[in-house]
């Protein structure tokens, strides 16, 4: 399996307002930068579409390293809670719905298919693909208010 690195992040202007997501993807020397945004979303959900558009770039099973400063994906993967919200019918243990359904769902099914690695890093601290990230996403996330005004 090919070993590939992405690092991600999201970013809102207002929770919710216009939010952006990004990633970086590294194999083999090469690295590759995207980003998008929508015009009024939430900070979790443009975390969960950062991971996702990065895992959709990849275009055959890889083992992953995906770094990425969002506690809520972070945890929700390696603590396996979103499975376990799909298994109870997107329910939390405390029997309330569980948000963002429909991006867990894509996302879980790429997992599947790869895999991963998850690794939480501290935001705004310093690391280098990540503060690249957060550049990334407030960009995308400041088009797509100016896109969509």
């Amino acid at each position: 399996m090919k070993r590939v690195e992405i690092y991600t992040d999201g970013a809102c202007s207002g929770n919710p307002g216009p939010g952006g997501w990004a990633a970086i993807l590294r194999y083999g020397g090469r690295e590759k930068r995207i980003s998008g945004g929508e015009p009024a979303t939430t900070n979790n959900r443009m975390e969960l579409m950062g991971v996702i558009e990065a895992l959709r770039c990849l275009k055959e099973p890889c083992e992953v390293v995906l770094t990425s400063d969002s506690k809520y994906v972070c945890d929700a993967i390696a603590k396996g809670w979103a499975e376990s919200w799909r298994r109870n019918g997107w329910r939390k243990s405390d029997k309330k719905p569980a948000l963002n359904s429909d991006l867990w769902e894509i996302l879980l099914n790429l997992l599947n298919r790869h895999r991963v690695t998850v690794r939480w890093i501290k935001g705004h601290a310093g690391h280098p693909e990540n503060e690249c990230c957060d550049r990334m996403a407030v960009a995308a996330s400041q088009a797509a208010k100016k896109r969509f005004a």
